[in-house]
């Protein structure tokens, strides 16, 4: 189905671009999936064929926790962008590393490039050991989530109007004018991502997209009507975003098998130094509901608990249970597969026209 047919109400799949070797689980499994530039632009093609509407470029900078080498994922993101015609690509970018006026300048050419299909994903940052390497103050975790606030309303106010002018904590902008604007309007979809009490707030303050972890339907359903209340107080709406790992196969059997195997073979010492990490970034959160605080050694093995989420089994069981994310609030699901070519593709063919189905019926009964 083409993207371009898409209800407003239909739910969206984006897809982890694996620009970042090591593929999307820290195992030892075989994972046919490639992080070079040709490999990714024949998938970014692939992906905008069999319904994908949206990319998400990873941001990692220097080796570590099984991703031994990585492209950046601002420069691939526009690389991808010129490859396709319809997919909106997400570039990951770091505030602490980034001027927002750089940014602004970067995002609205880009999205020029591409006749508006550039967006970004603020992420606050929970990886120490990049900041202290590159020279670069290494915040606590609200004032983390403090910038990353201050970044995105600078962002949109450069994005947005003339001659603008910011006296914050962190940056400090004075009669900026940038020309030309993005082509996007307002402007290019901004997301984020975190668990904290801090993070929930400023997605309701100043986001159009909050990306979750993996996790139950309870947990989901808990984020989403949080942010959403913190969205309503500002005057607001916030679109959700829900990372999960899909391994959607002909028998429930293969699997779960497929699944239990990952696991067999994760990676000890990298899941466990990737875990030490995350970790002690969510513990600084003052409230403890940090990222990954709850997350066990399997949930580890997939980055952002993607198999919290239950997309495991047949292409209907698959299908089902995205419906019944869409029906908590989920607006978007985030993808990561284990043989991306081969798996994207059997997403686009068995299990989303079982989503559209189900979508319609659904619709049918309500009206």
């Amino acid at each position: 189905m083409s993207n371009e047919t898409l209800s407003d109400d239909a739910i969206k799949f984006a897809y982890w671009v694996p620009n970042v070797s090591g593929g999307l689980v820290v195992s030892k499994i075989e994972q046919r999936t490639d992080w070079g530039y040709d490999y990714n632009r024949k998938l970014a093609v692939l992906a905008e064929n069999n319904g994908f509407e949206y990319a998400l470029s990873q941001v990692r900078y220097m080796a570590s926790y099984g991703a031994e080498y990585q492209h950046e994922s601002t420069s691939f993101s526009l690389a991808l962008l010129l490859a396709t015609q319809r997919l909106k690509v997400i570039a990951a970018i770091h505030p602490g590393l980034w001027h927002p006026g750089v940014f602004a300048k970067l995002g609205a050419t880009a999205d020029h490039l591409s006749s508006g299909r550039f967006a970004v994903n603020v992420v606050s940052g929970w990886f120490k050991g990049e900041f202290t390497a590159l020279g670069e103050s290494w915040l606590e975790h609200d004032e983390r989530y403090r910038r990353s606030e201050e970044f995105i309303r600078a962002l949109r106010g450069i994005w947005t109007e003339d001659h603008f002018s910011l006296a914050g904590d962190f940056y400090r902008i004075r009669d900026f004018s940038l020309k030309p604007k993005p082509l996007q309007s307002p402007h290019p979809e901004i997301f984020q991502g975190g668990n904290s009490t801090a993070a929930r707030k400023m997605a309701g303050r100043v986001s159009d997209w909050y990306f979750m972890n993996g996790n139950s339907l309870a947990g989901l359903k808990e984020q989403i009507d949080e942010v959403s209340a913190h969205a309503v107080a500002a005057g607001r709406k916030v679109r959700f975003g829900v990372n999960g790992f899909i391994l959607a196969r002909d028998t429930e059997a293969e699997a779960h098998d497929v699944l239990h195997e990952i696991i067999r073979q994760a990676d000890k010492a990298a899941v466990e130094g990737f875990g030490a990490a995350v970790k002690q970034a969510g513990k600084a959160a003052p409230d403890g509901k940090g990222m990954w605080q709850n997350s066990n050694f399997e949930d580890l093995v997939q980055y952002n608990d993607g198999f919290r989420t239950g997309l495991v089994g047949t292409p209907e069981q698959v299908a089902q249970r995205i419906v019944a994310l869409k029906s908590l609030g989920v607006n978007l699901v985030l993808g990561g597969f284990l043989h991306y070519l081969e798996e994207v593709e059997y997403f686009g063919k068995r299990v989303l026209p079982l989503v559209r189905e189900l979508e319609g019926s659904r619709q049918t009964v309500a009206a």
